[in-house]
């Protein structure tokens, strides 16, 4: 059940402890989550399906291009509470989250995996980052593998 919360950017930037960690011209920002039945397998198919997805305008204005087609930046940030589940009570629980330990290779490896493809920019797992970005469009998106055939 990994997910992808993807934002087309002008500009980002994620600061730890007051400095700028990472920064991205125009590209993408990714809010990726982990859930506790998640595994590589599944990490490998939702970056095939992120570089290939058609989110990027052609000449026409139309979203016919991947990012593989243009040369943008990727700045990545590790979101647990992207699973947050709002469905009882008033505080959101976080459950269906993988543990630190998981997420942590997880995150890892995803922004590994990712940079054969395209420069990906990290922040750092678990730490309190702050994140500022100029949305484009605004453009978002989220991916969630519970959603794609090959989870079933």
């Amino acid at each position: 059940m990994m997910r992808i919360l993807l934002q087309k950017v002008n500009k980002a930037s994620v600061k730890i402890d007051g400095k700028v960690y990472n920064s991205i011209a125009e590209g993408l920002v990714l809010f990726v989550g982990f859930a506790n039945n998640d595994t590589y397998a599944i990490v490998d198919k939702m970056i095939e399906k992120l570089v290939n997805l058609r989110i990027l305008e052609d000449e026409s204005g139309k979203t016919n291009n991947s990012i593989l087609s243009k040369d943008l930046e990727v700045l990545s940030i590790s979101q647990f509470t992207l699973y947050a589940s709002t469905a009882k009570g008033r505080r959101p629980s976080f459950t269906k989250s993988s543990n630190s330990e998981d997420a942590s290779k997880f995150y890892a490896y995803f922004n590994e995996k990712l940079n054969e493809h395209i420069p990906v920019k990290p922040g750092v797992f678990q730490a309190d980052m702050k994140v500022q970005l100029e949305n484009d469009g605004p453009f978002t998106i989220m991916l969630d593998s519970e959603e794609y055939q090959w989870h079933k």
